[in-house]
């Protein structure tokens, strides 16, 4: 801050004023560094490789837990094509993902709507939904199914969900395959209201928010390390709420998805609707949503800080492991495949349940 100047006129009768003039401020640094528009396949970043949000409105399913509905026209085996409607994906009857291997990565699959049904090479078997998490380390290598059983006979049978692609260290790559079940109603969830009262529901599937604890991830998981700072939020805001992400250790990773709603600012810059951003985690975000209701998916985490080498379905740390998953996978079929077909779903019961390969049973309640 300057000293007061005082001005005047020789001989006259003045009166003194005075100007104030200040440094000026330092911009305050911008939370949001990139944004980019949402495809198929979000771009993340490490300890993330990538996530994909499936929303498809499939009609009413038939007595093969199918569509019933015409399949001509369709790219069967590699039916991706959105104008239809809704997908096959890789199903030939059943839309999903028949049996496939994966290596040296981790699938937090989360189902918003509709089932899933999990079949794997190790003999376990699972069918979740409706909010539920399915958190799978592939490890040294497991072949699953993950198809889309559309049981309701008489109505649409609507899914979303969002698979993500978790890295793991190259010391843990070679863990036991492995997955955890986190059933809908023992998700943490914490509704705030801000000051003009509007709401946003915060679901906490991995990493701490203030006093509430989330589900253990796998023990070999990147997200297993306290250190690692890994979270995967949801958040569903009222229409004009504001709410603030805390910040994080420097050093962390934080990427928010905006996927639906028509407005957003994130610490003052506007991110537009279907659109990334990459956020600095070590500052406060302010979000301010727009007109409508919006959802948000936040990943963070420290990045593991290692080569990544991804063929396929296999995520190594050199082209010479990942030869090797190919060279493994064909030898061993990772365990083999001891169910009857390669689109298994589990019947017309709409319950959810876990068998694990160790005989454990859960049945969600």
């Amino acid at each position: 801050m300057s000293a007061p100047v005082v001005s005047g006129c020789r001989g006259e009768s003045s009166t003194a004023q005075t100007e104030q003039t200040s440094t000026p401020q330092a911009a305050a640094p911008a939370v949001v560094t990139a944004t980019e528009p949402l495809g198929f396949q979000w771009k993340t970043l490490d300890p993330f490789l990538f996530c994909v949000h499936h929303d498809d409105p499939y009609p009413a399913g038939n007595d093969r837990l199918g569509p019933a509905a015409s399949l001509a026209g369709r790219q069967l085996g590699q039916d991706f094509d959105s104008q239809n409607g809704w997908r096959m994906y890789h199903g030939q009857v059943v839309p999903g993902f028949p049996s496939h291997p994966h290596r040296g990565f981790e699938t937090v699959t989360i189902v918003r709507r509709g089932l899933v049904d999990h079949a794997d090479s190790l003999g376990a078997s699972a069918r979740y939904g409706g909010g539920d998490v399915q958190w799978l380390t592939a490890g040294k290598g497991i072949v699953h199914a993950e198809m889309f059983p559309l049981l309701d006979r008489t109505g649409p049978n609507p899914l979303e969900l969002f698979q993500i692609w978790l890295n793991l260290p190259s010391a843990n790559k070679f863990a036991t395959p492995h997955f955890s079940m986190f059933w809908r109603h023992t998700i943490p969830k914490h509704v705030e209201r801000d000051a003009a009262g509007h709401a946003t529901e915060l679901t906490v599937i991995a990493g701490q928010w203030g006093g509430l604890t989330p589900n253990a991830p796998p023990p070999h998981s990147w997200a297993s390390r306290p250190a690692s700072n890994v979270a995967i939020w949801t958040l569903k805001m009222e229409a004009g709420a504001r709410f603030t992400l805390p910040a994080a250790p420097t050093g962390t990773n934080r990427k928010l998805y905006f996927f639906r709603g028509s407005g957003l600012r994130v610490g003052g810059a506007v991110v537009p609707a279907r659109h990334a951003a990459e956020l600095r985690a070590d500052l406060p975000a302010l979000l301010e949503n727009g007109a409508e209701e919006g959802e948000l998916l936040v990943l963070q985490g420290r990045p593991i800080g290692e080569t990544v080498v991804q063929s396929g379905p296999f995520v190594m740390s050199s082209k010479a492991e990942v030869q090797q998953a190919y060279s493994d996978f064909r030898q061993t079929r990772f365990g083999g495949w001891p169910w009857p077909s390669d689109d298994p779903v589990h019947g017309e019961e709409p319950g959810r349940f876990a068998r694990h390969a160790d005989g454990r049973t859960e049945r969600a309640s």
